[in-house]
């Protein structure tokens, strides 16, 4: 089997493969089963390993596999999670970082600036879709990671993301509180409530569809891919979204594995 693990700065996810299934027509073919853990750059390796163990074993799964991938955009998470792999499962993690192989071209100005995440996306969504490709991850920000025909990432754009706006919202503005996020009943509020959920949800469903026209004007059209926790509450009010994978960056590990072994 083979886990995944992608950690982001406020949520991470963990995934477990069929490892012997390399690729598949959607990110979630061969994914046993997937678990989402709040992102704690304090907890220690041991606490990671039973944290881990706890999750594969409550669904039936031994605390067993025999390969694991990682990206990481916190390098405390990271170096705990590489010494809890060290001391419990005893493999050579891949994780996504210079030197290893991911089968994409980075043409960035520098690609050592690239968030992790950003290239298991754009490997996952090439895989899946081609390109040019737009993949949106609704994340702690709302990441745009840019694919060309060719399979090269291009770059993109980083946009404050919906839940630390609304945080930041919600600590300036007093008479404001926070409130579910689901999507209302309207575009316009009929209450502060209402108005605050159509603000996040058709605001940033219209700060999608505006980027994305605008990089369509310069690739000359466009697959759109949206992953991450929201997309599935954004998505369906975004006219330019074609297709919601959730397990896209799990998706994307599970090929940048495979890419680094050894024939």
């Amino acid at each position: 089997m083979l886990l995944t693990i992608d950690v982001g700065n406020t949520q991470t996810v963990i995934g477990l493969y069929d490892r012997e299934l390399t690729s598949g027509t959607t990110a979630a073919a061969g994914l046993f089963d997937h678990w989402r853990i709040a992102t704690d750059a304090a907890r220690t390796a041991d606490e990671h390993a039973v944290v881990i163990r706890s999750l594969l074993q409550s669904s039936g799964y031994p605390f067993d596999v025999d390969g694991v991938a990682i990206c990481a955009g916190v390098p405390r998470v990271l170096a705990s999670l590489r010494e809890m792999i060290d001391r419990n499962i005893d493999v050579d993690p891949v994780v996504i970082e210079p030197g290893v192989r991911t089968g994409m071209a980075i043409l960035y100005d520098n690609p050592k600036e690239v968030g992790a995440d950003r290239i298991a996306n754009a490997v996952a969504a090439f895989d899946l879709y081609g390109g040019p490709t737009v993949v949106v991850d609704f994340g702690t920000g709302n990441n745009f990671d840019v694919i060309s025909a060719d399979g090269e990432f291009l770059g993109g754009a980083i946009a404050p993301g919906v839940e630390i706006s609304l945080d930041a919202l919600f600590e300036r503005a007093a008479a404001l509180r926070t409130v579910e996020l689901v999507a209302p009943r309207s575009v316009i509020g009929k209450n502060t409530v209402e108005s605050l959920q159509s603000g996040a949800v058709f605001g940033f469903a219209s700060q999608i569809d505006g980027m994305v026209e605008r990089f369509r004007s310069e690739l000359g059209g466009c697959t759109v891919v949206a992953t991450g926790g929201l997309a599935p509450l954004i998505a369906p009010a975004a006219a330019t979204i074609e297709h919601v994978e959730p397990f896209l960056t799990l998706h994307g590990l599970r090929i940048v594995f495979h890419r680094n072994q050894e024939h």
